[in-house]
């Protein structure tokens, strides 16, 4: 053969280059449906464990709700090392780190222009002391980010409930976002008046919780404090996430990620179970955050030492939180040292060794996966998307079709506990019931199920060996759009 006709195509190559030329282009995706997220949200989600950081000066009256009246001077940690909190938490896992700058006791953690209940009347540090700053320095230096937490209910303020006290509310978030920013997640607490100090008027102050803190106004000032990167913010009903409705560590199934808010507001009475579940097809897009305590309070007790959640424990919050498709922020209280207490350490560190090691091993991972059927019939949409790792690509069926039905060959018998799936959620989320199905015994077997995926499902099933799984959506309110599937 001369080197022209080495060059030439042959007839076969013409044939194969006018075949794929001439291939169907795949169908467009799916519309978008229902609610969004942004994707200062999705970020978000992505974190999937946070850490809460309550200490102030209930820590030293062995208090939970401080009355308003304590004297700084009671504010002494002897060891504090803000360091040895972010190593901790950044060892186990946490991304970000969310510090009680002002309880409702009205103690300030940092020095404020604005008033003297504040660490400068403290005999820590002789007074020169900004904990608030060094949390957020340390956070920095290991990798995680920073959001911070001011009640807006104030038992020490003597003007709480004037107008005045709510442009004293916003010259503290004015500092403390021109100071330590920029904040990841900004916390603002439901719980609005009551009994309190009031600046030594020692009475109960009632406010209306829809309309004393003009939330809108509030809320417009810390989006133009912080435009880039967006804030998080967080509050009963949102804007960006909202509580879950319960303090003991689980978020409902179905867990909507959509949630109408036109009657909500922090601190409305009633309304638990509608932020534990959200509602179908609602208008925003609003997240739960699942808060809970490692101890059974949120500050340090002594007495509450041999009390710590066990790992096992907490391995179940993860699944109820984080494995149901929302952020868990986990409230690890320092002691009257100003250290993390041994006992939360080692339940801190035995807990990220069952969340390692349980999920360790993708049981799928070189597994076969076919779909009854997919959009369009074309490859781009085919179920060996949900296997390849790549969160742009994804599973999903024809307009007309709200159900379907996974087959994951696994190639070999194995134990199976968990399957993990995850909605490609910038198209809306849809699936509203789903089941995983084994042949045990001869015959096929419901193992496990549930209602909604959202970003995430770490479902549990009945625990069996076998060479084949079947995933069936069995509800969903637009055709079902799937990006992932592990088996562990």
């Amino acid at each position: 053969m001369n080197r022209l006709s080495a060059l030439l195509p042959t007839a076969a190559s013409i044939v194969v280059i006018g075949i794929l030329s001439c291939a169907p282009p795949p169908p467009e995706p799916p519309e978008p449906f229902g609610a969004l997220p942004t994707e200062t949200q999705m970020e978000w989600l992505a974190m999937e464990t946070n850490a809460f950081i309550h200490f102030t000066t209930n820590t030293f009256t062995n208090l939970e709700w401080g009355f308003g009246d304590e004297s700084p001077e009671i504010f002494a940690p002897t060891e504090l090392d803000t360091d040895q909190w972010m190593s901790v938490l950044s060892e186990v896992g946490f991304m970000g780190v969310v510090l009680t700058g002002k309880h409702h006791d009205g103690f300030v953690l940092w020095p404020s222009a604005y008033t003297d209940h504040s660490v400068e009347q403290s005999p820590w540090m002789d007074g020169e002391g900004d904990l608030v700053g060094m949390v957020e320095e340390s956070a920095r230096a290991h990798d995680m980010k920073f959001g911070i937490y001011l009640s807006p209910w104030d038992r020490n303020r003597e003007d709480y409930g004037d107008s005045t006290y709510i442009t004293y509310y916003r010259n503290q978030l004015r500092e403390v976002f021109e100071n330590y920013g920029p904040i990841f997640e900004m916390w603002f607490d439901g719980a609005n008046g009551g009994d309190g100090y009031y600046g030594g008027a020692n009475e109960k102050r009632a406010i209306n919780g829809r309309y004393y803190y003009d939330w809108p106004t509030t809320l417009g000032m810390v989006r133009d404090l912080q435009p880039d990167p967006s804030t998080i913010i967080f509050s009963d009903a949102g804007p960006d996430i909202r509580w879950v409705g319960n303090e003991r560590g689980f978020v409902g199934d179905p867990n909507w990620n959509t949630i109408d808010t036109d009657t909500l507001y922090a601190g409305k009475a009633g309304i638990e179970d509608l932020l534990n579940h959200g509602t179908p097809g609602a208008k925003s897009f609003i997240p739960a955050e699942v808060d809970v305590s490692i101890r059974p309070g949120w500050f340090y007790h002594p007495e509450e030492d041999d009390r710590v959640k066990t790992p096992e424990e907490l391995f179940e919050i993860y699944l109820t939180s984080v494995g149901r498709g929302s952020v868990l922020l986990l409230n690890v209280p320092p002691d009257r040292r100003g250290l993390i207490h041994e006992n939360d350490v080692a339940t801190l560190r035995r807990w990220r060794e069952l969340i390692d090691s349980t999920f360790a091993n993708d049981l799928a991972a070189d597994a076969i996966a076919l779909a009854d059927h997919h959009r369009g019939n074309h490859e781009a949409y085919a179920a060996a998307n949900l296997l390849d790792g790549d969160p742009e690509t994804y599973w999903t069926t024809d307009d007309t079709t709200t159900t379907g039905r996974i087959t994951v060959n696994l190639l070999e018998p194995k134990s199976v506990s968990y399957v993990h799936l995850q909605e490609h959620l910038p198209l809306g989320q849809r699936v509203a019931g789903f089941r995983v199905l084994a042949m045990v015994d001869g015959r096929e077997q419901v193992i496990g199920e549930g209602k909604t995926i959202g970003y995430q499902r770490i479902l549990p099933v009945e625990p069996v060996t076998v060479n084949e799984l079947v995933i069936e959506i069995t509800e969903a309110l637009a055709p079902p759009i799937l990006t992932r599937l592990s088996v562990y």
